[in-house]
């Protein structure tokens, strides 16, 4: 899948009928459906204590209804985020308007901690559901393989992931979900996972930026068919969100900065176009139009082998989304120090 992508990206970039920057290609996924291979991210992420920004008001919807208008096809929501109706009602607008039809549109969504037991993944299917005003979404994906007794981040209980997995298979088949997968897994979890089912997860979404490209695990999706979502593409790239203890480099970094002139591009471009050539769909979030737009930009351009070099040298293993209040889980699929 990865040379495929890397193929139309690459003819997209140097032919005469270069891809237009709102169209993104997409990519056959192991269940025989199209994702597009770019999308909008809707969550508001962690505050310094590791507690969830809350929604306060309807930027979020206003976000989506911004990227729809730029191009974008692929929008990605959660349960946890608390912005599904904002999504569902950016959607419908955007749907009633004419300026696009639900089936142009891949709506992914995920079932909290909450509801992994078999039986409670369908009702949490068709709450979210009720909320963005779908009758089935292009993508249901596992949040973590943890489950916990509520919404709360503890206490833990003891379900299996592979029992909730049966329930997302039990989506599929009713066709309130196109393609299943699942977040935040290990190579282990997954190999796990796939040796308990007939049922192939079509996407695994994780943490992909500078600081962690999953080597390992995208390694292992690509030998599996198994297509990679990176989420927080941006990682510690911008210094008002970076962690005290985060390495480099920083959107200002001369390297970057210099990598970005020879393409007439911003870092944040440069950063999004080289996970893309990963072979990743990167789902970067903004609430600005300008930047919405410019996001969308990278299709027009290929790095070359030295530039990927430099931007491969950032990888440290270094975790900007670690949820370190899920480590004394026995489920907890990350490594840290």
């Amino acid at each position: 899948m990865r040379r495929f992508i890397n193929l139309v990206l690459f003819f997209a970039a140097v032919s005469g009928h270069t891809l237009p920057a709102c169209k993104p290609p997409s990519v056959r996924l192991n269940d025989g459906n199209m994702m597009p291979h770019f999308g909008f991210g809707t969550w508001l992420g962690f505050d310094e204590n590791e507690v969830p920004v809350p929604v306060t008001d309807n930027s979020m919807g206003k976000g989506v209804e911004m990227a729809i208008d730029a191009g974008y096809r692929h929008i990605d929501t959660a349960s946890i985020y608390n912005d599904e109706d904002q999504v569902g009602e950016a959607l419908s607008k955007k749907i009633a308007e004419g300026v696009v039809k639900r089936e142009d549109l891949f709506i992914t969504t995920k079932l909290w901690n909450d509801a992994h037991a078999r039986d409670a993944v369908l009702p949490a299917l068709r709450e979210s559901l009720r909320r963005l005003n779908l009758t089935y979404v292009d993508l249901y994906l596992i949040h973590y393989p943890i489950a916990t007794k509520t919404v709360a981040f503890k206490p833990y209980v003891d379900i299996d992931y592979v029992e909730s997995w049966r329930g997302m298979v039990d989506a599929k088949q009713l066709g309130l979900a196109r393609s299943i997968g699942v977040c935040n897994f290990n190579v282990t979890q997954l190999q796990r996972l796939r040796a308990s089912s007939d049922a192939e997860p079509a996407v695994l979404q994780i943490e992909t930026n500078l600081n962690q490209q999953q080597p390992e695990l995208r390694e292992y999706c690509h030998n599996h068919n198994i297509a990679v979502i990176g989420y927080t593409p941006f990682g510690s790239l911008f210094p008002g969100r970076a962690k005290p203890d985060a390495p480099p480099p920083r959107v200002d970094d001369p390297q970057l900065a210099a990598i970005a002139g020879k393409y007439n591009k911003t870092v944040p471009q440069v950063v999004l176009r080289y996970l893309l050539e990963l072979g990743v769909t990167p789902i970067p979030k903004s609430v600005h139009s300008s930047r919405i737009s410019e996001n969308l930009d990278i299709f027009d351009f290929q790095l070359d082998e030295f530039d990927r070099r430099q931007l491969r040298s950032y990888h440290n293993n270094y975790r900007t989304i670690p949820v370190t209040f899920f480590r004394d889980s026995p489920y907890y699929p990350f490594e840290l120090p």
